[in-house]
């Protein structure tokens, strides 16, 4: 909840002052060619494809006694996910940029991953009946208008905007995973961070498409450089 706190402050100061996001790169001198981009933007897919037996995994897994921190981490990242849904399926309306198509269907695998687990240790929903871009956490729906907004600027805002997601979502899922030690929530959070990082690949290629760059805001530089220079990770 700290994280999203302070998400939402980023962009309401660089909303209401017209700033945009700083776009100078850590690797100016990468590439990316049309061949290349199709790959990335394949690669989303493909992760989607591998996610589909994730809920049958959760089911065989042992139910552990649950803290509040992993009762926390679960209701915080049901409605983190369904927000990164939502935004990508309303920027990818505006655009038609395959990589938001890809990556909202990865989405809906995340966050029905966690509702699994949610249901599993018989907690209470906090996105039951998701209404699309209604949150139950004020700070997530302020953050929501707030990216929407930012993204409706440009393509390579919204692409700047995937992308913050991503960075502070892999940000949030490690802080997490060190208060977890449940298997079946280690297990997922691993699975949704490994999305993430597919993600963040993504929508960092198409940025460098459309002639920007992105700086993390949240994870460091260091692990920023190592995810965006590896290769596309399968499970």
């Amino acid at each position: 909840m700290k994280t999203i706190r302070k998400m939402t402050v980023i962009w309401v100061v660089g909303l209401s002052l017209g700033v945009t996001l700083n776009l100078t790169g850590c690797t100016k001198s990468e590439e990316m060619n049309q061949e290349a981009l199709n790959q990335s933007n394949k690669d989303s897919y493909n992760y989607t494809e591998t996610e589909k037996d994730l809920l049958n995994v959760i089911d065989s897994m042992p139910l552990q006694d649950l803290s509040e921190a992993e009762k926390a981490a679960l209701m915080v990242m049901r409605e983190e996910e369904y927000l990164a849904h939502d935004v990508y399926d309303l920027l990818g309306k505006m655009y038609s940029r395959r990589v938001f198509l890809n990556i909202t269907k990865s989405e809906d695998r995340h966050t029905d991953a966690v509702k699994a687990l949610i249901e599993k240790y018989g907690l209470t929903d906090p996105a039951l009946n998701h209404v699309q871009g209604v949150f139950n956490n004020a700070e997530l729906q302020s953050l929501y208008n707030n990216l929407i907004a930012k993204g409706s600027e440009s393509l390579l805002q919204a692409l700047v905007v995937g992308a913050t997601i991503e960075d502070v979502d892999i940000y949030d899922l490690e802080k997490h995973l060190e208060v977890t030690d449940n298997e079946d929530i280690k297990m997922v959070f691993q699975n949704l961070m490994r999305g993430s990082r597919n993600h963040l690949r993504g929508f960092y290629r198409n940025i460098l498409s459309e002639g920007g760059s992105y700086t993390p805001q949240y994870i460091s530089v260091d692990l920023f450089n190592e995810i965006i220079n590896s290769e596309h990770e399968r499970n």
